[in-house]
């Protein structure tokens, strides 16, 4: 799946398992050019993330209802009506709004 915005997409990596959730980004040191959803993700913590990022909770229809940019590294947050949780590349959240919906979309299956 990937994120349309503002004429860029960014891949989006789901993340469902427990080892996959625990992990996320953490010790990425490389920069970031996707992103990372985690589903019913009510705690936050940035533990351990090696660079800044931006934080964006949606409900279960992917509209944004809070959004937090230029996170650093060994911040909590909880967020009781959060469904899906995006973990995005720096500056992802410029073009965004609190109420806006999130432009999701499935990859194309390559025919052979």
């Amino acid at each position: 799946m990937y994120l349309k915005l503002h004429g860029k997409k960014i891949d989006i990596i789901k993340l469902t398992k427990f080892k996959e959730r625990f992990k996320g980004l953490k010790f990425v040191l490389e920069p970031i050019d996707y992103g990372v959803c985690f589903p019913n993700k009510k705690f936050i913590t940035t533990n351990f993330l090696c660079q800044r990022v931006d934080i964006v909770i949606t409900d279960k229809d992917d509209i944004v209802i809070d959004m937090m940019e230029n996170v650093k590294s060994e911040k909590y947050f909880i967020r009781i009506k959060a469904k899906y949780t995006y973990f995005l590349p720096l500056g992802s959240c410029k073009y965004l709004d609190i109420g806006d919906k999130l432009n999701i979309r499935e990859k194309e299956k390559e025919t052979e």
